[in-house]
């Protein structure tokens, strides 16, 4: 479940070592920043977006971090800025039944004591971040870093969902490229959109990594040694996804490459079915084609030349009939 913001953005506050959070109006961030107790969170939806600048000069971020937050299309990244960082990440939706990915964008500005987050969907749910920052251990509560850590945590979790959803599917593939059935337009039109689906879940996935790896290795001094193993955690589930897709990708390559196979060797197979059963006609054609011609030759208006003839046609196309079932060309 959602929840709802305010037109402003919704503002709220971890003060001290609380697991609750109050909830404000953006005109009261300067008072709150006031408070060195107070964690700030921030959030703005694609009703509110328009309010960073108003956070920007209260909260000093970078002129280039606001109009990448506002901007479309980032790709994963940490970048650094005086007093602050911006992370860019997405959260995803596949659905199988189109074959098509949702992405929503996910813009993170995080200070000492702030963080504001920008996107343009409904991808953050707010409710179980604040959940899981409940269960950190008191001196950790409220902090910056760890709201960074919940809301990394639930977004890799929808990367395990559809990691899930990959395997679930080329798992079925596999078994249906055996079938003796050839596969339909439909399904073929399907694969390449399901493997489109993958290879842009790659793009996100895969440099999420070396953001995370930054957080990690705390180079920025974001982090503390309660926040650290959590970081540590969040990059061995990257590290999984990342090589999940380049496993699900390698699956994908060997799936069309054995679908390719397969299928030039039922094409083979019906060549050489069509081949013997036109060389078995052959012959009766060929005999019946010498005894029509116009030209005088033994046994011509004969009764035993025509039983010559039927006995030639049956038993020359019964032995090749036989050759053709014993190589399993028939």
């Amino acid at each position: 479940m959602k929840d709802s913001s305010s037109p402003q953005g919704s503002v709220r506050v971890f003060t001290g070592g609380s697991t609750t959070p109050t909830v404000h109006t953006i005109d009261e961030i300067t008072d709150l920043l006031a408070d060195s107790s107070n964690t700030i969170w921030v959030d703005l939806d694609s009703d509110s977006r328009e309010q960073l600048h108003r956070l920007a000069p209260i909260l000093g971020i970078h002129d280039l971090a606001v109009g990448d937050a506002l901007g479309p299309h980032q790709r994963p990244k940490l970048d650094t800025y005086p007093g602050h960082l911006f992370l860019a990440c997405h959260d995803v939706n596949l659905d199988v039944v189109t074959g098509t990915m949702t992405v929503e964008e996910i813009d993170t500005l995080i200070g000492e004591r702030w963080i504001v987050t920008v996107r343009s969907g409904p991808a953050i749910n707010t409710d179980a971040i604040i959940d899981r920052c409940s269960i950190v251990p008191h001196n950790g509560h409220g902090t910056a870093a760890f709201i960074v850590y919940a809301m990394l945590d639930q977004l890799l979790e929808s990367y395990f969902d559809t990691i899930e959803t990959f395997d679930d599917y080329y798992d079925d593939v596999a078994e249906e490229i055996f079938s003796e059935h050839p596969l339909e337009p439909q399904e073929q039109h399907h694969w390449f959109l399901m493997r489109q689906s993958l290879i842009r879940f790659h793009r996100l996935a895969f440099p999420l990594r070396e953001a995370i790896a930054a957080l990690m290795r705390d180079v920025h001094g974001l982090n503390s040694p309660t926040i650290q193993p959590y970081f540590q955690d969040l990059y061995d589930h990257v590290l999984r996804i990342s090589e999940s897709t380049d496993s699900l990708r390698d699956l994908v390559s060997t799936i069309v490459e054995t679908n390719l196979s397969l299928r030039d060797y039922r094409q083979n197979q019906i060549m050489k079915k069509a081949t013997s059963w036109a060389a078995i006609v052959a012959i009766p054609t060929l005999v019946t084609g010498f005894y029509g011609m116009n030209v005088k030759f033994p046994s011509e208006s004969t009764t035993w030349g025509t039983w010559v003839a039927v006995a030639l046609m049956v038993v020359t196309s019964v032995a090749l009939y036989m050759q053709f079932k014993r190589r399993d060309w028939l």
